[in-house]
């Protein structure tokens, strides 16, 4: 009997990751007898506490934080392994959808909120933490996140300053004498697809801000004062801006692992280990997985399909990426194994079309390719008597 395990990332805006392995566990067993294994899958983005909470059967729990706004919110996070480990969204308590299209403004924007959830967590006794930092609306150098976990930032005079992107110029010392001690026995994992660093024109500002509402004067105000902020750490003896990913988040990424230690992992990595993908291979015919959109830069920043594609590789188990879309570079994915696409349109249509009649697209997409495959399997016994 065949054994096909779905580990797919969400399709934004449409499905969910475990929507989509629904859709193709009822297609499958429309056309095969076959074992059916669902892992729904993230990359540490949206979507990431509802992939790893159904994938490792947790639990979700919500807690009031303050919003990128400072207005206030909820924000979900998951339990899992009993319990012993959180996932933490940014994008729940700090994320872009947070904020209204006409109030986008990093200069305003707070990452407190993320910091909030971890210190709520803290208080329920957890010390070990998966945070996904896609998403984020803000571009604060993680001062909010800090300030919320007892990091005191104060301005010339003396006064504490509240953590967002207008007041990173303006910080002339950092106390870190109040950091919430607990964060001395957990362990902080992030989960982050991006590179780039804390400053520069590949930095955190010029790259990221332009799509959370910054002009190219906000941008200016942004990069001068994320210099300035990371100088005075530096003062300190505390880097957070030289190294990969220290951009990721608007900065979060860099006060994350310069002040709290943390360990970077890229996001499709981390949440395959987490869901103890490897141990599944062994013995599998074939695994599907799925994105919205595949180009080259799913390819080059380690996209789920390509995260999968090269652990599915190491045991030669072949993989079939379904995409809502095909962009450029996206045959470099043909590169990563033992693996093929199907764009799951049937005919033209505009995008909208195309997201409203996802499930069923998806759903003949699917049923298309077991019955190639099922070609395939009566090919080779035909060509083995």
């Amino acid at each position: 009997m065949m054994k096909l395990i779905f580990a797919p990332d969400s399709f934004k805006g449409s499905l969910s990751s475990m929507e989509i392995c629904r859709i193709m566990e009822q297609a499958a067993h429309e056309e095969l007898d076959c074992e059916t294994i669902s892992v729904p899958i993230a990359d540490g983005g949206e979507g990431t506490v509802d992939a790893l909470v159904a994938a490792c059967r947790g639990v979700k729990g919500k807690c009031a934080v303050t919003g990128p706004l400072y207005s206030r919110t909820e924000a979900e996070y998951g339990l899992i392994h009993g319990g012993r480990t959180a996932v933490v969204e940014m994008a729940q308590a700090s994320g872009l959808p947070l904020v209204p299209r006409k109030k986008r403004d990093p200069l305003k924007t707070t990452s407190r909120g993320t910091g909030e959830v971890l210190r709520y967590l803290l208080e329920t006794g957890v010390r070990d933490f998966l945070i996904g930092v896609g998403g984020s609306a803000t571009n604060d150098g993680g001062m909010g996140l800090l300030e919320a976990l007892g990091v005191v930032f104060r301005d010339a005079q003396g006064e504490a300053l509240g953590g967002c992107g207008e007041n990173l110029i303006r910080v002339a010392s950092i106390d870190l004498s109040g950091l919430d001690p607990r964060l001395n026995d957990s362990s902080i994992r992030v989960m982050c697809d991006v590179t780039n660093p804390l400053l520069g024109l590949q930095g955190a500002t010029y790259i990221y801000g332009p799509q959370k509402g910054g002009t190219p004067q906000t941008l200016e105000l942004l990069e001068a004062g994320m210099r300035h902020y990371s100088g005075v750490f530096a003062g300190m003896g505390i880097d957070i801006a030289g190294f990969q990913g220290a951009g990721a988040a608007g900065g979060v990424g860099g006060a994350l692992i310069g002040v709290l230690h943390a360990e970077m992992l890229k996001g499709v990595d981390a949440v395959l280990k987490t869901v103890q993908f490897e141990s599944l291979l062994k013995d599998a015919s074939l695994v599907f997985t799925g994105e919205g959109r595949l180009d080259g830069q799913s390819v080059r920043y380690g996209k789920v399909p390509q995260g999968v594609a090269e652990l599915c590789a190491r045991y030669r188990v072949p993989v079939i990426a379904f995409v809502g879309g095909l962009g450029e570079g996206a045959n470099d994915f043909l590169n990563a194994g033992l693996t093929s696409m199907v764009a799951i349109p049937d005919g033209p249509m505009t995008l909208e079309q195309s997201i409203a009649d996802t499930p069923r697209l998806l759903h003949d997409a699917v049923v298309r390719a077991l019955r190639m495959v099922k070609m395939g399997a009566v090919s080779a016994a035909k060509g083995g008597n």
